[in-house]
């Protein structure tokens, strides 16, 4: 199975919905979140693509109320688990957590194949010793956003082979303008693969 990890997206639904639709070209079946989603609003257009997202929150909650409603009313796309989660994913344990100190913790107990944390906005993939003697794989996907860091940056990830990826965004600026100047009313070319997918996305969400 193949994943779309990412962290941070504080607001910045286009570039989220970005990375997922990337995602889905190279094959990915579900979205992995690390914390600091901000808004429901944020996840609209992402969802709107159609693969399942697990995601937990981070230091800023914004409205974590409206994003478990959404999850309630998804149909099962969006799995919101609150501080910190435990899923099985393509036959991997995978313990997801906001926070790199708790990743690395976790990371060293052994109990699982990959630990999956966000929140310092710089992009990480290492294994780690544990205690029984092995390695867990410990990633970091950076921020979708940008924010505070050199570029907006995502992790995409084969859970059979686990073997993981930094990806980057192009800029903000370019991304949300040209989104910004879309008219979707007007007869056009058919856009494809990614443009497609997102520009779609964003319709929907914006009529949602």
């Amino acid at each position: 199975m193949k994943v779309c990890i990412l962290s941070d997206s504080h607001d910045r639904g286009p570039l989220m919905a970005s990375a997922v639709a990337a995602a889905i070209d190279d094959g990915a079946e579900t979205v992995i979140h690390c914390g600091d989603i901000i808004g429901g609003n944020t996840l609209r257009a992402s969802l709107a693509l159609g693969l399942p997202i697990h995601a937990v929150h981070g230091n800023n909650l914004g409205d974590p109320v409206s994003i478990a409603r959404m999850a309630c009313n998804s149909q099962g796309l969006l799995h919101y688990h609150g501080h910190d989660a435990t899923i099985n994913l393509g036959g991997r344990r995978i313990y997801l957590t906001h926070y790199p100190h708790l990743g690395h913790g976790m990371a060293c107990t052994g109990d699982y194949d990959l630990v999956c944390c966000g929140h310092s906005h710089e992009t990480e993939i290492r294994q780690q010793a544990n205690v029984r003697g092995g390695h867990t794989w410990l990633v970091n996907p950076g921020t979708v956003a940008g924010l505070g860091a050199p570029a907006a940056t995502w992790i995409f990830g084969d859970l059979e082979t686990l073997t993981f990826e930094i990806r980057v965004l192009e800029p903000a600026s370019t991304a949300i303008g040209r989104a910004a100047n879309h008219d979707f009313s007007a007869p056009a070319q058919p856009a494809s693969g990614t443009s497609a997918k997102v520009l779609e996305a964003a319709a929907q969400a914006e009529c949602g």
